[in-house]
């Protein structure tokens, strides 16, 4: 099995948070952030895959602190564990007051991807973290998978259920 450093797959970004990328509060709107953060997100899952991916959930998104306006956001992320054709990815999200050469975390998220491709022969590379961090962040990797798959059929489950009706014109009823 070809392996692959945390290193590897490392996609970082950076953006000058301006006027409009915020809210009325003057930080910058959730939304933008996840835009950001689904992008650069796929770029590390697909260094690990070289294959087509497709964003399947968004497993975690922990808001820490508000991104000002003026001040930059930058993204770091990389693979953080690999199943058969699922691909996890850890984002951390750097706010800094660039007048005050201040860093802090703003925000932290996971997000898994899967490989859309039919090739028969793709085999998941698996991930290697090198740097403390990584092994922190890595070795947390198989207990949010069993989390995931029990939160997905809780989920299954819960959309069956689920009307389509125009809820407006009708009682609710599938």
């Amino acid at each position: 099995m070809q392996e692959i450093t945390c290193k590897e797959t490392l996609a970082v970004q950076t953006h000058l948070i301006l006027p409009s990328h915020t809210n009325s509060f003057g930080n910058m709107f959730g939304g933008q952030l996840l835009a950001f953060i689904d992008n650069i997100s796929a770029i590390a899952a697909m260094r690990v895959t070289r294959h087509r991916i497709m964003t399947a959930a968004l497993d975690n998104m922990n808001f820490i602190n508000p991104l000002p306006e003026r001040n930059s956001v930058c993204l770091e992320c990389y693979v953080s564990g690999t199943g058969t054709r699922s691909i996890e990815v850890f984002v951390k999200v750097l706010g800094e007051n660039m007048l005050k050469h201040e860093r802090y975390i703003a925000a932290t998220s996971y997000l898994t991807f899967v490989v859309v491709d039919d090739d028969p022969d793709f085999e998941m590379p698996r991930i290697v973290p090198e740097s403390d961090e990584e092994k922190l962040v890595c070795e947390g990797y198989e207990e949010r998978r069993q989390a995931r798959k029990i939160s997905r059929q809780k989920d299954k489950e819960l959309q069956e259920q689920l009307s389509t009706g125009i809820f407006w014109l009708e009682d609710h009823k599938k």
